[in-house]
């Protein structure tokens, strides 16, 4: 497999999956996660389940919990209260390494990352990725049911992203990914401040920085039909600092090491 390809690669083997957790991070989705979840155990039932609940005052992690009492394979972290994606996350990846999951991945509660699709990310790992993105902007990738702003919203932000960055990859801010342990347990030892959706491009820039096997699987991303959006204009600055931050952190990096 090449770095940061856009093959999914060969179908997905018989051999056995390695221990996998699916990290899914929740506020307010108890009308959502049910059917996100049914599908899941039925896609890639021996993967285990780990819903981040972030107090949500809807009844999602109690309904989670009972959920969890009747399914060995469903676990429920509870948090304090809503501290974003990127530390909910962090949280459910620590959880998962602390008991060995070998591979661990990154999914809505919402089902705008189908399920399905799942074991075809579970496949690119287990054949040598070390970071599997479930890509909308790669050939074979679709969006189904935006508006056209919001297209054009995220192909400029990503394109922004790869041009600044320079991280290789077509779709840095998917949030349907599979990462290889042994790459995360490097990525989370370090400190980690981003919060919202640029979470997602911060784990991308710290997987190219640790030298990792990149590579972009295409998927079908979905609109949401239940529940609201996360997504708000602090959410939207916050990413545009810090992308540009970093970019521009990279780009006066390579000056000075030219001028050497």
């Amino acid at each position: 497999m090449s770095p940061r390809g856009s093959d999914p690669g060969p179908r997905p083997s018989t051999a056995p999956l390695p221990p996998s957790l699916v990290v899914i991070p929740t506020y307010d989705e108890r009308t959502a996660l049910p059917g996100t979840l049914a599908r899941l155990r039925e896609a890639v039932p021996a993967a285990h389940v780990l819903v981040v609940d972030d107090s949500s005052p809807d009844g999602t992690g109690e309904w989670a919990d009972a959920v969890a009492r009747e399914d060995d394979h469903v676990h429920v972290l509870h948090r304090a209260g809503k501290e974003g994606l990127g530390p909910a996350y962090l949280a459910g990846f620590r959880w998962g390494l602390e008991r060995g999951y070998q591979q661990l991945v990154e999914m809505d509660a919402d089902a705008s990352h189908r399920p399905e699709q799942l074991p075809s990310l579970l496949e690119a790992v287990r054949r040598g990725a070390d970071l599997a993105i479930g890509s909308r902007w790669v050939p074979g990738g679709r969006v189904h049911d935006w508006p056209l702003t919001r297209l054009l919203l995220s192909r400029g932000a990503n394109r922004y992203v790869r041009v600044l960055m320079g991280l290789g990859v077509h779709d840095a801010t998917a949030g349907f990914r599979v990462f290889r342990a042994e790459l995360l347990e490097r990525i989370v030892a370090g400190r980690i401040a981003s919060q919202g959706y640029c979470f997602q491009v911060d784990m991308t820039r710290r997987a190219r920085d640790e030298r990792a096997v990149i590579c972009e699987v295409p998927i079908d991303f979905d609109e949401r039909t239940e529940g609201a959006s996360k997504m708000s204009p602090r959410i939207v600055r916050e990413a545009l600092v810090l992308v540009t931050l970093w970019g521009l952190s990279r780009r006066t990096q390579q000056l000075f090491g030219r001028l050497r």
